[in-house]
């Protein structure tokens, strides 16, 4: 299963649904491939219940009855065309149409250019209050009405929800559209100087807005823009556009990373990667793959980091720039969490010499400017990773001052992870705690929470009722059930992790919580959670007061 992806009783749900409600296959393929985050080729085998092998059993067979030949086909090769690792050949493509019963564009291998082909009625998930359908959604038919989602979008804006399977739904759809109008590719002087002012006001924004609240504005915006990109502009025209394109999929991308959804992230990167490679701006080019890095090393593999890193500072060239800092900046991160001492080493001080040249162009309050708070994230990050940078180090010692919340956040982490792979696993949660009461409940997305959460659930039972252990598993509760994505994979990880009321409590039952933390066997030194029904005698607790109190003037969102 791919990261971002529904466990498969997801889909065997949708299919009892459908079954229940006398769907046809594409309407049972369209609802699994909007909920369970999957391709459209993987959401037709298991809306047919198949698994890899039985499909490509069934290949076969279709092969042999018809007198096709032998399939070139396998389950390694079926599962990386699922995933878009690769892309099967022409006459494999066939033959998939022919066993699923449909043509290439409900394959999603390839285009629907048809005038018409937006026209026909479609699969949306949605929220509901209903229980008799999986996870909480329902199934409705819709045609592609704007105004519709732009409404979907002022709604969440307004709403204190926490984002369904159609809000998502609904930001891929943007980001398609874009694709689309970026591959057909006259605004006036005043709504190009607009859409630059917009632009500049997200950047300058983006750092104290919640996640899924720019996501919303975001979307808005390039609800917009798709008018004016599916026309031909003037070349000019057609640069400025494609510039604001650029900025605002990387802002995306970046927002849906935070939020844990890693394939959608993926997917806008590539759609900043397709505006600025039409601009032809090196230094576009480079800021989109330097921002890209930050994908890879949080979800991926660092080597593929040190790729991006190194093509950005190609693409950069000699001149200094944010690009040119922030990709040598990465590269040294993900060096030195690959060990590589010496180059981690290097990449830094070039990436300090790069920034000393930037010198005088003071863009602080800026995304996607290389600022001094940047270079100060990338340079502790660097050296706890190294480990140069002990528990008292002056370098955490004034983090308001010195990062943003979410910044801190990560550099805790950072030094968190490093003390757990030198054995001392209490004091990293600790500081795992730490790291998240420095960035308010409702900013602590899954780029943090999941992180803090790997950290808990490799604690070993002998180790579950320290201190330490016992206040970050009470903070990561109280903050699992408000994680806009991935929260209930890591739930249920961290149910059987730590199955009592409190970690180390051996054949100890409770429920996870619904919507706070007051569900869980209190202890005696537990206050009473205001959110909950539920009331009880008990003490307050100081810890819990300081994770839920308000935090003025505290910038809530860092660029990562």
């Amino acid at each position: 299963m791919a990261r971002g992806e529904h466990a498969p009783s997801c889909a065997r749900g949708w299919r009892q649904q459908a079954e229940a409600r006398g769907w046809t296959m594409w309407q049972t393929v369209q609802a699994i491939h909007g909920c369970c985050g999957v391709s459209l080729l993987k959401a037709h085998r298991l809306a047919r219940g198949w698994s890899a092998r039985q499909a490509i059993q069934e290949l076969e067979r279709l092969c042999d009855e018809e007198g096709l030949g032998s399939p070139r086909a396998s389950i390694d090769l079926l599962n990386a065309w699922e995933n878009g690792r690769a892309r099967p050949r022409p006459q494999t493509i066939d033959l998939l149409a022919r066993l699923y019963k449909a043509n290439a564009v409900r394959l999603g291998l390839a285009a629907d250019y048809c005038e018409d082909g937006e026209n026909a009625p479609r699969v949306v998930v949605v929220a509901a209050g209903g229980q008799d359908h999986p996870g909480g959604h329902t199934f409705i038919e819709e045609t592609d009405d704007d105004a519709e989602r732009r409404a979907l979008f002022h709604d969440m804006l307004l709403s204190t929800a926490l984002p369904d399977g159609r809000f998502f739904a609904e930001v891929e759809r943007v980001r398609q559209d874009i694709d689309l109008a970026l591959a057909a590719g006259n605004a006036t002087e005043d709504q190009l100087d607009r859409i630059d002012e917009q632009v500049l006001r997200f950047r300058r924004e983006y750092m104290d807005t919640a996640s899924v609240t720019m996501l919303c504005r975001l979307m808005l915006e390039l609800c917009g823009l798709r008018r004016l990109l599916a026309l031909r502009q003037p070349a000019a025209v057609q640069r400025r556009l494609l510039h604001a394109t650029t900025m605002l999929a990387l802002l995306a991308a970046d927002a849906l990373m935070r939020l844990g959804d890693t394939r959608q992230a993926a997917a806008w990167y590539g759609t900043a990667r397709t505006a600025s490679d039409d601009i032809g701006d090196s230094r576009l080019r480079a800021l989109v793959r330097a921002q890209e890095t930050m994908l890879s090393y949080h979800y991926g593999d660092p080597m593929e980091t040190v790729r991006l890193a190194r093509e950005a500072r190609r693409l950069a060239g000699n001149a200094p720039s944010s690009p040119a800092a922030l990709a040598a900046a990465a590269e040294a991160r993900a060096l030195a969490r690959l060990g590589d001492r010496k180059a981690a080493k290097a990449a830094l001080a070039e990436a300090e010499q790069i920034f000393v040249r930037m010198r005088g162009s003071n863009q602080d309050d800026l995304a996607f400017a290389f600022s001094e708070r940047r270079m100060h994230f990338y340079r502790a990050g660097t050296l706890i990773e190294l480990g140069a940078v002990s528990d008292d180090e002056a370098l955490l010692r004034s983090g308001e001052q010195t990062f943003h919340s979410l910044d801190l956040g990560l550099v805790l982490l950072e030094q968190a992870e490093h003390m757990a792979r030198v054995g001392d696993l209490e004091g990293a949660c600790g500081r795992a705690a730490d790291a998240l009461l420095q960035v308010p409940i409702e900013q602590r997305t899954s780029i943090v929470v999941n992180r803090a959460h790997r950290l808990l659930t490799s604690v070993p039972p002998e180790l579950r009722d320290r201190p330490n252990v016992q206040r970050l598993h009470e903070l990561l509760m109280d903050t699992l059930p408000q994680t806009p994505l991935g929260h209930t994979i890591a739930a249920r990880t961290f149910a059987n992790a730590f199955p009592g009321g409190q970690p180390g409590q051996a054949g100890a039952t409770t429920a996870l919580p619904d919507r706070c933390g007051a569900h869980r066997t209190p202890r005696a030194d537990q206050r009473p959670d205001p959110r909950c029904d539920q009331r009880h005698q008990a003490r307050p607790d100081p810890r819990r007061d300081a994770a839920n109190a308000p935090r003025p003037g505290r910038s809530t969102m860092g660029l990562t």
